[in-house]
C-alpha cells in the first residue's frame, strides 16, 4: 500500500474508532450502542455512504487543538431502510459527549439539505450532552441553523428523532419540530433545564429520569410519541414507522400487495354493548376493522381518552383517530385535542388518508379544562381536520353529541365519506338532559315527575337519538352493519384514492396555537 493510501486508511480507521476504546466500553457498560453500531442496525447491511467522516473542528482555545477527532462527534451520511433512501445522523457520545460545535453541525445541516433536495425522510439519532462550550457563540449558532433547517424541512419530508441518551438545553427543540420522537427509557432524557438548575430556582428535588425521561415524557408531557426498552427496540421502531410513510410530501405511502377476499367481519358486531354508558376499546374495533397486527399505535401513554396511530386498509397505509370510550367515556379534553390536531396534519402533509372512529359524549367538563383553554385547544382539532385535504372518511359507533359532533370530522367539515352504525346516537346532548331541559315545566307539573321524564326521554330518543335523523338530511352518507365496516372502508378509501382538494388561496392560516 502507498503512503497516501495508508495515510487515509489510518485517517478511516481512527474516525471509526470514535474517543476511542475506553470510551466505547464506557458507553457499552450503560446498556447504550455507539453511534455507529446504531447506524449499523438502522441501515440495510452494506447500504450506508456516510459523508464527511474526515471533518474536524476548528477551536484553538482550552486546549481543544491537542484533541481532535475525526468525524467531529457526529456520523452523517445517507443509505438505505428495506429498501428505501434514507438520510441520518448519529452523534457520537464518545467524542466530546456527543457536544455540538460549529462543524459538527455543518454535518447535519448538510444532510439535511441533501435530504430536502432528493426527497427522502431524515431520522436524527441524538446521544449529546448539548452544546460544546469551548466554542461559545458558534455551537449556537450551529443550532439554530438546524432549527430553521428543521422547519424548512417541515412538512417537505419526515423527520424523526431518536432520543439514545442526554438531550438537554437548546439541543431539546430540534427534535420538539421533528415529525415523531422515540425515546429509549432509562438511558435517555430530555429537558430544557437540569435538576441541578431547577433546584436552585424551585427548590425543588429532582432525578434526570423523573424530570425529563421517556416514562414522563409520553404519560405527562406528550414531548415524545414512542419509547423504547433498549437501542435495538427503537431502531426496530424507527424502521417500523417508516414503513407507513411515504418519502415526501409529493409522493403516497407505498402500498402493499392486497387481495379482495371476503372482508365482513362479524367480531365488530359484538363490541359495542347495548347499554350507552357501557364502555369498550375501541382498540378492538381498529382491530377488527383494519388488516391484522397492522395498528400501529402513536402517543400510547398520553391523553389515552383518543387513540391515533397508522395502520393498513387492504393494503393501505392510513391515519386513525379514534375516540376511546375506556377513559373519560371518550371525552374530548384539551390534551386529546392537542394530540389528535397534531397527527392529523402529520397525515395531511404526507398524503396519508385518515380514518375517524366516533364516540364522543362531548367536549370534557370542569373549571381546570376551561382555564387550561379547551377552547382555543379544541379549535386545533377542529381547525386541522377542517384544514386537511386529503381522503377523510368517518365512522360514528356510538354516540355524536353536541360541539364534538362537528369536531370529529363531521361532513359538515369537509369529510368525504360518513357512516354510523345503527345503535349511534346523534344529537345536541343525551336524551336525559335534553328532556330536563326542553320539559322542565311539564316534568315539574307532573304528578310522577319520573315517570313523566322517562316518556320525554324515550320521546327524545325516538326523534334524536339514532343516527336515521341526520341519515335524512344527508349529513350521514349511510347507516351500515358493524360487520359491513371494512368492506365499506376499503372500497371508499380506494374511490377517494385520487381525490383533489384545494385551499382558498393565502401565505398560510393561523391555527389557534
Amino acid at each position: 500500500m502507498s503512503d497516501n493510501k495508508k495515510q487515509l486508511q489510518d485517517k478511516i480507521d481512527a474516525a471509526k474508532l470514535g474517543g476511542g476504546q475506553r470510551r466505547i466500553d464506557s458507553q457499552h457498560s450503560k446498556g447504550k450502542l455507539t453511534a455507529r453500531e446504531r447506524i449499523h442496525l438502522l441501515f440495510d447491511e452494506g447500504s450506508f455512504e456516510e459523508i464527511g467522516i474526515l471533518v474536524t473542528h476548528r477551536t484553538k482555545d482550552f486546549g481543544m487543538e491537542d484533541q481532535i477527532f475525526y468525524g467531529d462527534g457526529v456520523v452523517t451520511g445517507y443509505g438505505t431502510v428495506n429498501g428505501r433512501t434514507i438520510y441520518a445522523f448519529a452523534q457520537d457520545f464518545t467524542v466530546f459527549g456527543g457536544s455540538l460545535s460549529e462543524t459538527h453541525a455543518e454535518k447535519i445541516v448538510k444532510i439535511m439539505d441533501l435530504a430536502m433536495k432528493t426527497g427522502a425522510p431524515l431520522i436524527g439519532l441524538n446521544d449529546s450532552g448539548g452544546a460544546r462550550i469551548q466554542e461559545g457563540v458558534r455551537s449556537l449558532g450551529g443550532y439554530a441553523d438546524i432549527f430553521y433547517k428543521n422547519v424548512m424541512a417541515s412538512g417537505v419530508i419526515p423527520q424523526i428523532s431518536a432520543i439514545m441518551g442526554p438531550c438537554a438545553g437548546g439541543a431539546v427543540y430540534s427534535p420538539a419540530m421533528t415529525d415523531f420522537t422515540i425515546m429509549v427509557e432509562n438511558t435517555s432524557y430530555m429537558f430544557v433545564t437540569g435538576p441541578n438548575v431547577v433546584k436552585t430556582v424551585t427548590n425543588e428535588e429532582v432525578t434526570s429520569e423523573e424530570l425529563g425521561g421517556a416514562s414522563t415524557h409520553s404519560t405527562k408531557s406528550g414531548v415524545t410519541h414512542l419509547t423504547a426498552a433498549n437501542d435495538l427496540d427503537c431502531i426496530n421502531q424507527l424502521k417500523q414507522l417508516l414503513s407507513y410513510l411515504p418519502q415526501n410530501c409529493e409522493e403516497k405511502a407505498a402500498k402493499l400487495d392486497y387481495e379482495i377476499g371476503d372482508e365482513y367481519r362479524d367480531e365488530l358486531e359484538s363490541i359495542v354493548p347495548e347499554s350507552a354508558n357501557q364502555p369498550y376499546d375501541i382498540k378492538e374495533v381498529i382491530n377488527g376493522i383494519t388488516d391484522k397486527e397492522s395498528f400501529y399505535e402513536i402517543h400510547k401513554n398520553y391523553a389515552d381518552n383518543i387513540v391515533v396511530g397508522f395502520a393498513r386498509l387492504g393494503g393501505r397505509s392510513i391515519g386513525i383517530v379514534a375516540n376511546q370510550p375506556m377513559s373519560l367515556a371518550g371525552c374530548l379534553d384539551v390534551e386529546s385535542s392537542k394530540k389528535a390536531a397534531r397527527f392529523t396534519r402529520f397525515c395531511d402533509c404526507f398524503n396519508i388518508p385518515l380514518l375517524v372512529l366516533v364516540d364522543v359524549p362531548g367536549f370534557l367538563p370542569g373549571t381546570d379544562q376551561e382555564w387550561n383553554a379547551i377552547i382555543t385547544n379544541g379549535a386545533k382539532l377542529l381547525y386541522a381536520l377542517s384544514e386537511a385535504t386529503v381522503p377523510r372518511i368517518s365512522v360514528i359507533t356510538r354516540k355524536a353529541y353536541g360541539g364534538a359532533y362537528d369536531v370529529m370530522n363531521s361532513k359538515h367539515i369537509g369529510a368525504d365519506f360518513n357512516y354510523a352504525w345503527p345503535g349511534a346516537e346523534i344529537a345536541v346532548m343525551g336524551a336525559k338532559g335534553a328532556s330536563e331541559i326542553i320539559f322542565r315545566n311539564e316534568i315539574k307539573a307532573s304528578d310522577d315527575p319520573a315517570a313523566t321524564l322517562a316518556a320525554k326521554e324515550k320521546e327524545y330518543s325516538d326523534l334524536f337519538a339514532n343516527p336515521y335523523s341526520a341519515a335524512q338530511r344527508g349529513f350521514i352518507d349511510e347507516v351500515i352493519q358493524p360487520r359491513e365496516t371494512r368492506r365499506k372502508l376499503i372500497k371508499a378509501f380506494a374511490l377517494l384514492e385520487n381525490k383533489v382538494a384545494t385551499l382558498p388561496k393565502k401565505k398560510h392560516g393561523n391555527i389557534p396555537l
